[in-house]
């Protein structure tokens, strides 16, 4: 390919490479100097390996798709569950990378020889050099993937060029890992008796609040239980989770933990809340959250998702004390998925953290299904911190929240398994020590024990 210039911009290539996860891309094919055939792309990108189709249209849209396998014009419909759909660039002539996952991996790819790239079997499937023309053609039904067409591309299916690329170096492990952790039986239980054992500084707060926040199925209640199990001994639950259309939590629950070791309450309480939805008037109503940080919330309380709570509101707490309020927030955040956080989600979780910031609260952000992100960590998850794809989707999250890498970390929640696993355990232990830390900061506001909280949120 010497001489045939790459139709990418420098800023487009780095962007490209990032959603690849790959440190080079070499350009194979160019429809504008090969011709828009399936013969000669077959012929030429062919036994190549991990391939990115790019393909521009008129309306400015860059697009396209990965696939790990590569083509081999074998007839077959191939699996594939690293595959994705993407747009690097829309019609704002800006970089606005959007990534669509393969949803049924066993569907991938067709690999035929009559046919261009082909992302997908029937619906949801996207197939480049349609009919041997610079062209693509669509089919949006749910199915190998699911996209709206506006989005991916603006619905403009004529191409002005199609640019296949050979992705290299994707290896997904980094030689040393990035955090050091100690993953022994020794170091799991070292952490829980750290926690077990923990008290916050002022008498006035025997135990810490933290406040789960976050789109819904991310696993919020799926971590208190995950916690929970862990000081039980066994795979448990007590707060409702699983997934749907909408929150599976309607009311703001706060959970106790007890050490199964000494039957003494942890030094942490649990408060949930109904999920972040992505259109208004569903979910977590905002305005809520400076009504949840100061204390104002009851227990058991509904939630309406489109008016807070009021002083004249039965249970409505009008006087809490240092003990009630929140002391740190967590965001949990479903790390599969933060590619395709809407802008809408996006801007209520900025939203509330400004929110939080005002009012001096700390707060961490756990990612969870880290064994999604990398298939390579589904049996252990060991190797979460040399992973390259969880580091860059944790270095996404801070990009993505304003909120620094430090007060990040990945945690796997326990979903299918019957038994506790040291690995797993850990990581959870080591979310749960640090939401402690962070805790402790926040009392650094009161310089005595207290239970007047009046000066602090007068400005409020």
């Amino acid at each position: 390919m010497a001489g045939i210039q790459s139709r990418l911009t420098e800023k487009e290539k780095k962007g490209l490479l990032h959603l690849v996860g790959c440190k080079i891309l070499s350009l194979l094919y160019k429809g504008s100097v090969h011709g828009y055939s399936a013969n000669v792309f077959h012929n030429i990108c062919n036994q190549q390996g991990p391939t990115v189709v790019v393909a521009y249209n008129s309306s400015g849209y860059i697009f396209g798709g990965f696939t790990a396998q590569g083509y081999t014009s074998s007839g077959a419909i191939v699996a594939d569950e690293k595959a994705f759909l993407f747009r690097l660039k829309g019609k704002e002539e800006e970089l606005v990378p959007l990534k669509i996952p393969v949803k049924n991996a066993n569907q991938a790819i067709t690999d035929k020889a009559e046919l261009g790239p082909c992302f997908g079997y029937g619906a949801g499937s996207l197939v480049f050099l349609s009919q041997n023309t610079a062209a693509v053609a669509t089919n949006a039904e749910p199915g190998s993937y699911v996209f709206q067409v506006e989005e991916l591309h603006g619905n403009d299916q004529a191409l002005l060029e199609c640019e296949v690329y050979r992705a290299e170096d994707i290896g997904e492990m980094l030689t040393k890992p990035w955090r050091n952790v100690n993953w022994t039986s020794g170091e799991r239980r070292e952490l829980m008796s750290q926690i077990a054992a923990y008290k916050p500084r002022l008498n006035s707060v025997p135990q810490f609040r933290f406040l789960f926040l976050g789109p819904i199925g991310a696993g919020k209640s799926s971590f208190f239980n995950s916690v929970k199990s862990i000081f039980r001994g066994y795979v448990t639950s007590q707060a409702i989770a699983g997934s749907d259309s909408t929150s599976v939590t309607l009311q703001y629950k706060i959970y106790n933990i007890n050490s199964e070791e000494s039957g003494k309450l942890l030094p942490i309480k649990f408060c949930d809340t109904v999920g972040l939805e992505d259109k208004q008037g569903s979910g977590l109503y905002i305005d809520e959250v400076p009504n949840l940080l100061r204390g104002h919330v009851p227990d058991n309380y509904q939630f309406n998702s489109s008016a807070a709570i009021q002083p004249d509101t039965p249970g409505y707490i009008k006087s809490p004390l240092l003990k009630d309020q929140i002391h740190c927030v967590i965001f949990v955040i479903d790390g599969s998925k933060i590619e395709i956080l809407s802008e809408n989600l996006g801007g209520k979780l900025r939203e509330i953290r400004r929110k939080t910031n005002k009012l001096g609260v700390q707060q961490l952000v756990i990612l969870t299904k880290v064994d999604e992100i990398c298939p390579s960590l589904e049996e252990d998850v060991s190797d979460v911190y040399r992973s390259k794809i969880v580091a860059r989707k944790m270095q996404l999250t801070a990009e993505r929240l304003g909120i620094p890498l430090c007060n990040i970390v990945p945690v796997k929640n326990y979903s299918v398994e019957l038994e506790l696993k040291d690995d797993v355990d850990i990581l959870i232990l080591m979310a749960v020590r640090q939401m402690l830390r962070l805790a402790e900061s926040y009392l650094d506001n009161y310089s005595s024990d207290t239970d007047s909280t009046v000066d602090y949120y007068s400005e409020y």
